[in-house]
């Protein structure tokens, strides 16, 4: 899990534009929003787009349990996980 966890550390890094940001400098148990990584709404959506695409997964909006699955790197390689499965 640890290449789909860098491969995601990657995405938000080149979806949203984090040039200050390296792979090794995102948690993959840290929040990505918030305290954590600190990205906002908009950033969600972008970064929701973007998982979409690259790994062809469905995501419901404004659903709890999307909400769960973004919390973290490490939940989000989780959910896309399940979706491959």
């Amino acid at each position: 899990m640890t290449n789909l966890n860098n491969e995601i550390k990657q995405l938000i890094i080149e979806c949203l534009d984090l040039e200050d940001i390296a792979i090794d400098d995102i948690d993959t148990d840290a929040a990505l929003f918030g305290e954590g990584l600190g990205l906002d709404s908009i950033d969600a959506l972008e970064l929701g787009l973007a998982i979409k695409k690259k790994f062809d997964v469905k995501i419901e909006a404004n659903s709890d349990t999307t909400k769960a699955h973004f919390y973290s790197i490490a939940s989000l390689a989780s959910f896309i996980e399940s979706q491959r499965a």
